[in-house]
């Protein structure tokens, strides 16, 4: 009988670089949520990979950023405490953009701890080969001596490459997760993230950062398919929660009715969705309501 294997794996690198996108892809399922506005993920999201005698246990982390509020400082530290006790780690950066100087220093950090460290220059499908080639070489030169790899979380073009290098890091050990869990996200939290997700693609710029979800009710209706959800989504100003509700409530009706196919998706039935929005000044610096949102 084969020695069964495994690995914890922590995704790290700033903002928007496509972190969650990657692991959505790796995973085969939407794990984490996905937007176009940074530090959109702020929790650590495990994703879960199962084979015959393997299991990849993959950590999305935040993006690492100058934090501005408590919750900042908290997804920050959520990032640099995911990479301790894990069995290798994987960098990624933007090829659009390049090596700033914060991934520098993120893979300087990173290179101190003593940990394998593979990168990954992501959004090829959007770049010239000559540019991540050019990239990749940075990631070189800043301290990733080998295993850097020029991949697209939109398309999986490298990815099976980058995953054949990452299985090579795993070790003796036991099966965490059952064969059919692909995250360790209760339904509530994914629930809570998807609406989010629709308010991110939706709101205007000055909005988005301020913005979290709290599941009010999850509950099944007796002999109906159909899963009744209640959420508050909370802002930090007045200003704000007229933006979110819109002329004659039309935003607010927007973003359930986004959210609610990806609801349906979650709960494998039909989603009657209620939504309300309430106003906690500052909400960002305040442990109470973090710790009620989840950020703990």
């Amino acid at each position: 009988m084969e020695e069964h294997k495994s690995a914890f794996i922590a995704i790290v690198g700033s903002p928007n670089v496509g972190k969650s996108t990657l692991m959505n892809y790796i995973v085969g399922a939407k794990v984490a949520i996905v937007s176009g506005k940074p530090q959109t993920t702020r929790n650590k999201i495990v994703g879960v990979v199962t084979g015959r005698d393997f299991q990849m246990v993959f950590l999305d982390t935040p993006g690492i950023h100058s934090a501005k509020n408590k919750l900042g400082e908290y997804m920050v530290k959520t990032a640099f405490d995911s990479t301790r006790d894990v069995e290798a780690v994987l960098f990624v950066c933007d090829g659009k953009y390049g090596l700033g100087e914060r991934d520098k220093e993120i893979v300087r950090q990173l290179v101190k701890g003593g940990l394998p460290i593979l990168g990954a220059v992501n959004k090829t499908d959007a770049i010239r080969k000559e540019q991540s080639v050019a990239v990749a070489e940075d990631l070189h030169a800043a301290g990733l001596e080998t295993g850097v790899f020029q991949i697209s979380a939109k398309t999986g073009e490298g990815v099976d490459e980058l995953m054949a290098a990452l299985k090579t890091h795993l070790v003796p050990g036991p099966k965490y997760y059952p064969d059919d869990e692909y995250t360790d996200q209760p339904e509530r939290a994914i629930a809570g993230e998807m609406i989010r997700e629709k308010a991110l693609e939706l709101l205007r710029e000055e909005v988005p950062h301020g913005v979290g979800v709290q599941i009010e009710k999850v509950s099944e209706r007796e002999e109906q398919d159909i899963v009744d959800v209640a959420a508050t989504i909370i802002c930090e100003r007045n200003s704000h929660k007229g933006i979110i509700i819109g002329k004659g409530g039309k935003m607010l009706k927007r973003i359930g009715t986004d959210a609610r196919g990806d609801l349906e998706m979650l709960f494998g039935t039909k989603v009657f969705l209620e939504l309300w929005v309430k106003v906690e000044e500052n909400w960002r610096d305040s442990r109470r309501v973090m710790k009620e949102l989840g950020y703990e």
